[in-house]
């Protein structure tokens, strides 16, 4: 079972004006409980629930992932059609795709220099930019 008393959860929680469910608690401490940011999927976090001696269905995690988006407290970083990652750490940054580990971690911020964008179409703003820079392992 998970040690809930850091408040660490509750804070993040309401931070995104989130109620403190017993799954959210669960899930907010597994992803920030340790102060640490954190690059997840789905299932990995379903496993660390399970690891943990909890008990929150997969679909849950889904959907309190979604909610966590919804509030700001995380992003889903998409690496392909398929495949997405969950990341605590919500300032704009780049990332480094292991192909082979199929991980996700942050890369050096300051070394990326975008130039410029191509101009939206009429209507529309950029809300934002990810970059995934996929590597494979020589």
């Amino acid at each position: 079972m998970l040690d809930q008393s850091s408040g660490r959860g509750v804070t993040w929680l309401a931070g995104g004006a989130l109620r403190p469910t017993r799954q959210r608690l669960v899930l907010a401490e597994l992803l920030v409980g340790d102060g640490m940011n954190r690059h997840v999927t789905a299932e990995s976090l379903f496993d660390a629930v399970r690891d943990a001696g909890e008990r929150v269905s997969l679909a849950t995690v889904y959907n309190t992932l979604r909610a966590f988006c919804e509030a700001g407290l995380i992003r889903e970083i998409t690496v392909d059609g398929t495949k997405s990652y969950f990341d605590t750490r919500t300032d704009d940054h780049p990332h480094f795709y292991w192909e082979d580990t199929q991980t996700l971690t942050d890369a050096p911020a300051a070394e990326l220099k975008i130039v410029s964008l191509p101009v939206p179409p009429a209507g529309a703003e950029v809300t934002s930019v990810d970059v995934v820079i996929r590597l494979r392992r020589a």
